[in-house]
């Protein structure tokens, strides 16, 4: 871990009010501290056992669309038969995401012990589900770095409240009306329909480039596909490019499968659901480290324990723990040691609750509720302590400070 990561010297015994007048306490262990409770097991990463569910998530998909190819044409109802098309794509959606948080564990190393078959694995699994492999590899793990830093985090990042006024374009919140269900609809489609495109293309929800605004490209600049993006360091750019090459290699077997199966059977077995772990991915991490009881912090009160206790553990069910590797279920683990297998975050899950407490935030209300619920509460944050608390202008919860 770098300096920043390791800074310890922030005030004890530091709280704030959440959104719904609850007090919130600022962690005070260390991460040294967490990750000598974790058991010494948790840690290994046996590649045969990381590669079965690799050929199992396979094994699914290739299930999957053998039946619904053999049985759905027969369906003699158009209406039912479009129905099962649908129902089809979505349930292919799930071993391909787990093939997509396979990858991503490859990113953090946490696949196995031998760094050059996690990129390789890393690189294929992602480049057929559609992301950049490296390019996201490399911004990821600035996120974990910087987790719930206002200043330095990588995604989702909330606005503060003045900057929140400037873009609606108010000196005061009782100028402004609260926003109808209809506005909070239209926000929820654009994100969960391109919001991860749009993350990867601009970097949309990173952090701001003043640098660039004033340019023709501007936020175009900071693409994930740019070798020469401010989201990365000197020496990424080769890196980048094997990314770029590994899309354009799955571009290019896309073409010639319309041109071999045509354009619908690419559609329903592939594009669909290619489309579907986008918003997947953009449902999970949004509320992963987006509720009303999650903090942010400025530099001042940042430190990487705290960051990494910014986030919250959620349940999905059956899908969840099955198809998507438990990244939704034992989040807050892999924030603190994200080189932790995933079939080994449960244990070590145990062994953190019990030492951090009240600072393990955990959530079993029903996914979907708490995606409207956090779109509707969660606008931006303010703070006067150097913690950060959600707070919005639609009257939910603790109001904001009108000044």
């Amino acid at each position: 871990m770098s300096s920043t990561t390791t800074k310890s010297k922030v005030t004890p015994n530091l709280t704030a009010k959440d959104l719904n007048g609850n007090t919130f306490k600022a962690p005070d262990y260390t991460i040294g501290d967490i990750i000598k409770c974790i058991p010494k097991e948790c840690f290994e990463r046996p590649l045969l056992k990381s590669l079965s569910f690799v050929a199992r998530d396979i094994a699914c998909l290739f299930a999957f669309g053998y039946l619904a190819q053999t049985f759905i044409p027969q369906i003699p109802s158009k209406e039912l038969r479009f129905a099962a098309w649908t129902t089809y794509t979505i349930v292919q959606s799930f071993p391909m995401v787990g093939l997509w948080i396979l990858a991503h564990e490859c990113g953090h190393q946490a696949f196995s012990q031998y760094g050059w078959i996690n990129d390789f694995v890393g690189w294929i699994l992602h480049s057929y589900c559609g992301n950049p492999y490296f390019s996201w590899k490399f911004s990821h793990k600035k996120h974990h770095q910087h987790t719930g830093h206002i200043d330095k985090d990588m995604v989702f990042i909330p606005p503060r409240a003045n900057e929140w006024k400037m873009f609606r374009g108010i000196k005061k919140f009782s100028e402004c009306a609260a926003d109808t269900p209809l506005y909070t609809i239209g926000v929820l489609l654009v994100q969960q329909i391109v919001g991860f495109q749009t993350y990867l293309l601009i970097d949309a929800t990173g952090q701001p480039h003043p640098e660039l605004m004033d340019k023709w490209y501007g936020r175009l600049w900071t693409s994930h596909f740019n070798p020469m993006a401010p989201i990365f360091d000197k020496g990424d750019g080769k890196f980048i490019l094997i990314s770029d090459l590994g899309l354009g290699i799955v571009g290019y077997a896309v073409y010639q499968w319309i041109q071999h199966f045509g354009w619908f059977h690419c559609f329903v077995h592939w594009f669909i659901p290619y489309m579907l772990v986008n918003h997947w991915i953009v449902f999970l991490t949004y509320l992963q480290h987006t509720d009303v009881t999650l903090p942010h912090y400025e530099d001042s009160e940042w430190n990487f324990a705290r960051g990494a206790a910014a986030t919250i553990d959620r349940e999905f069910g059956f899908v969840g723990w099955f198809f998507f590797h438990d990244i939704i279920e034992t989040h807050v683990c892999h924030h603190y040691v994200s080189r932790i297998p995933f079939y080994n975050a449960r244990k070590a899950t145990k062994a953190i609750k019990e030492l951090v407490g009240d600072n393990y935030a955990y959530s079993d209300e029903n996914m979907f509720v708490t995606l409207w619920k956090s779109l509707r509460s969660c606008e931006f944050v303010e703070g006067d302590n150097g913690i950060l608390m959600y707070r919005n202008h639609n009257g939910y919860g603790i109001p904001p400070r009108d000044d």
